[in-house]
């Protein structure tokens, strides 16, 4: 049966969910690999390895979503709670973008009182100001938020946030696409259909996009499956996916406690996402999660991309996991494994290589 799989993915015909999940709990782990990095040498024969110069900003660790799997989030009244000044914030990509930075990712929570004007007035301002900067911020759950709080549909929040200046749309708050499992570790946050729903009206208004996948918390192999197989049919569907990013969930002072992923299950899944999504062009590697050595053999397990430098990041560090990495350690990591590094934009784009 295995081989027959094998076969089909050799002759790039599509497989189906049942075989998704044989390859995942009975394939061995070099097998993937194996298979998994033949599909990146085809969709990128030139052997290079992208990233991306760019800085997270939180404006915000309110949140009225609360999952059990965010060690990040505080309630309106905590002591540490916080909302960052416009200057403030501004402070912070003029910092990027003296490093060379391109991409600004700009996530928070579920604030209460932030409604579309907030974000029209700072989108604004931050074009106004750093024009050369892409603007890949907020995540499904936060724009229906908004949409919530303002009265608007998704639609018109997202032609409002266009218009001010969000260029594209990170796919943030995935986790598992799968309501069981959401209703365990983020109840109060959308079900996956309205994550969904929030990617094809921005793929409608022509806005580039990525997807995303948490898992290691509770889930189980088939649920992996079926949140690759729901982001597969979205982008078939006319969805603008550049890129898919997994990561594995950290329990680190978070309420959802637990442990995390392994090295080998991180590699198997990973393996499994390029294999299955092979009309996504990118899959990254999560050296955020992983740390650089992991990182390094996720380039032959069907990694093409080790996504942003990130100047700062706050969410998975939060959950006691924070690795570094300057854009000289990036090239070094990349060179190290035998590829050429490559900067880029937010939409692939090579800026530049080493």
């Amino acid at each position: 049966m295995l081989r027959e799989i094998t076969g089909k993915i050799a002759a790039q015909q599509p497989i189906t969910r049942e075989e998704a999940l044989r390859l995942l709990q009975e394939g061995e782990l070099l097998q993937l690999g194996r298979l998994a990095d033949g599909i990146r040498r085809r969709l990128h024969p030139e052997n290079r390895v992208t990233f991306v110069v760019d800085r997270n900003v939180n404006y915000t660790n309110i949140c009225e979503s609360q999952c059990k799997f965010c060690a990040f989030y505080r309630t309106k009244d905590a002591g540490d709670a916080y909302l960052l000044e416009e200057e403030a914030i501004f402070a912070k990509i003029a910092e990027l973008v003296e490093q060379g930075g391109t991409q600004l990712l700009m996530q928070g929570g579920l604030h209460p009182e932030l409604g579309i004007a907030f974000f029209e007035k700072l989108f604004t301002g931050i074009k106004k100001r750093f024009p050369q900067v892409q603007n890949h911020s907020l995540s499904p759950a936060e724009v229906t938020h908004i949409a919530s709080l303002s009265g608007l549909t998704v639609r018109e929040t997202l032609e409002r946030l266009h218009r001010a200046g969000l260029d594209s749309i990170p796919g943030g708050g995935a986790e598992i696409l799968v309501d069981s499992v959401r209703r365990q570790i983020s109840p109060k946050k959308i079900g996956w259909q309205q994550w969904a729903a929030v990617m094809a009206e921005a793929a409608r208004l022509g806005m580039p996009t990525t997807a995303t996948m948490m898992f290691g918390s509770c889930e189980q192999a088939e649920d992996i499956v079926e949140h690759l197989f729901r982001i597969r049919e979205l982008q078939s569907q006319g969805g603008t996916f550049t890129a898919f990013i997994p990561w594995t969930y950290q329990p680190g002072n978070t309420e959802l406690g637990g442990t995390t992923a392994t090295g080998v299950e991180y590699l198997k899944v990973l393996a499994l996402s390029r294999i299955v999504l092979d009309n996504i062009a990118n899959v990254q590697g999560s050296w955020v999660t992983q740390g650089a050595k992991v990182a390094q053999v996720a380039l032959f397990f069907g990694a093409n991309d080790l996504g942003g430098t990130m100047l700062e990041e706050n969410v998975v560090a939060a959950a006691g996991c924070s690795f570094r990495m300057s854009k000289e350690e990036m090239i070094e990591l990349i060179v190290g494994a035998g590829f050429t590094p490559a900067r880029r934009t937010t939409t692939y784009e090579i800026l530049q290589e080493y």
